[in-house]
């Protein structure tokens, strides 16, 4: 891991899926309630994006370097 202007390099992918797999605890521990349920759900679809939307972007940039 390197630091670029103030910013850890390397290390957002390690980073995305902690922080999914932290989202999921999350929603696995939530109230059975429908209103804890519905609110879940966003939760859950919002923060496992992160990941998919940071692969993209990668895949995108490895296709314009090629």
């Amino acid at each position: 891991m390197s630091f670029e202007t103030g910013r850890m390099k390397g290390d957002l992918k390690v980073r995305t899926k902690e922080f999914a797999l932290a989202v999921v605890r999350l929603y696995s521990d939530l109230a059975r309630r429908r209103e804890a349920q519905i609110i879940g759900d966003q939760i859950l679809r919002s923060g496992t994006s992160v990941g998919a939307h940071f692969r993209e972007a990668q895949r995108a940039n490895q296709n314009q370097i090629s």
